[in-house]
């Protein structure tokens, strides 16, 4: 399990507002995103949207789609192509990997926000960034890591909370000045030799199940064939026995067998519609106690059990239906792969030559009130609507 998660006392890691950090550190993130992504070239497109938008003194919220870890650094490079340094809320677990980290997070302009519960430090600092309006806020608002270009997830309504809030602030302020809303669409390409870094992929996943590698002459089939192991596995460990049936009917019921048990003991039943939400509620239950520090080693062990079992639920909830099946692009065929690889290792290999296209939507201006009886957020379907038209993605996929 990747360590997105801690139970040590938070401490909110403020934004950092002076300028000489982020205008120093910029210069380095196009070669860390070549170096540590294999990301050689982006390319971005309606950049003079956000300079239209900064012009005329809005305060601007950027939000991003979020499918691959490089996705901040991409987010940076349009920013200062567009003349602004952004801020970034980012989860707390990036601050307390290392020092070093923390201290380069923070001045290129990201600051905390605690995942498994309701923080307002985070939330005050966001609506005071849109409010003043001199530098834009990023926020993310899938609120993980997908690996599935091709597919977003329900979004979450932080973002407009936030805006709304900066909003009725400006209004007081400045009524004049807007606070608006740009989508962001990041789209990747795969251009190296597919067919050789999938196979040697697939060598070593099928090594570590003590498998013999056989490379098909049919990639997609040899990948469905590993992932169907895999899926046996958890199956095993779960349900006792493999399932019999369709891939993704069983990943729903192994996902469900994962968390209905945990949301009856800690949440009372079924506290969302949506598994990123479900996983949400239950850490932030599981943790409460863990953070105080009194419970013993083998109630500590039982917990920490369970938060391993609910982020299985959760990377397991990422596999899209038919995803592969439907439309085996390049790209789908290597997201895919590595998800089995960081979900078998915690850790995914740079496979390199990736290029990127960036689109920025067009601005959505946010109002201060949020009209009585209007059913589903209009700022949140106008976001996601126009994230799907950017990315090209006609069908509607939840976070389930």
């Amino acid at each position: 399990m990747h360590q997105v998660v801690s139970d040590q006392p938070y401490q909110f890691v403020p934004p950092y507002h002076g300028r000489f950090w982020p205008w120093l550190l910029q210069k380095f993130v196009p070669h860390q995103r070549r170096s540590r992504f294999g990301l050689q070239q982006v390319e971005f497109h309606g950049v003079e949207k956000l300079r239209n938008s900064f012009a005329s003194d809005a305060s601007v919220l950027i939000a991003p789609n979020h499918c691959r870890p490089c996705d901040p650094l991409i987010i940076n490079e349009l920013c200062v192509q567009a003349g602004k340094f952004p801020f970034t809320m980012a989860s707390w677990h990036l601050f307390i990997e290392s020092r070093l980290q923390r201290f380069v997070l923070r001045r290129i302009g990201a600051f905390s926000v605690y995942r498994e519960g309701l923080d307002r430090q985070a939330l005050n600092a966001g609506v005071q960034i849109l409010s003043e309006g001199k530098r834009p806020l990023v926020i993310f608002p899938e609120g993980v890591i997908t690996r599935t270009n091709d597919r977003l997830l329900a979004l979450m309504d932080g973002v407009s909370f936030v805006a709304r809030s900066a909003a009725k602030k400006r209004a007081k302020q400045s009524p004049n000045k807007k606070v608006v809303i740009h989508p962001v669409a990041i789209r990747y390409v795969y251009e190296g030799d597919l067919e050789k870094t999938l196979h040697d992929t697939l060598d070593d996943i099928e090594q570590r199940l003590s498998w013999s590698p056989k490379r098909e002459s049919d990639l997609t089939a040899r990948i469905y064939r590993v992932g169907e192991a895999l899926l046996w596995l958890k199956e095993i460990e779960f349900f006792g026995r493999p399932q019999a049936g369709e891939v993704f009917p069983r990943l729903e019921r192994l996902i469900n067998g994962i968390l209905d048990p945990l949301e009856h003991e800690w949440l009372s039943g079924r506290s969302g519609e949506h598994t990123v939400a479900r996983v949400k509620h239950l850490r932030t239950a599981i943790l409460r106690d863990m953070i105080g520090g009194e419970l013993g080693s083998d109630e500590r062990s039982r917990r920490w059990k369970q938060l391993a079992d609910i982020y299985l639920a959760q990377q397991l909830s990422h596999y899209a239906p038919d995803y592969i099946r439907s439309n085996p692009t390049k790209e789908r065929l290597l997201e895919t792969v590595e998800r089995f690889e960081e979900d078998l290792t915690d850790h995914a290999r740079i496979h390199g030559c990736m290029s990127a296209t960036v689109s920025v939507g067009d601005p959505i201006e946010v109002a201060p009130k949020r009209e009585k009886g209007s059913g589903e957020d209009p700022v949140m379907v106008e976001l996601d609507r126009q994230l799907r038209d950017l990315l090209g993605i006609s069908f509607a996929v939840d976070g389930d």
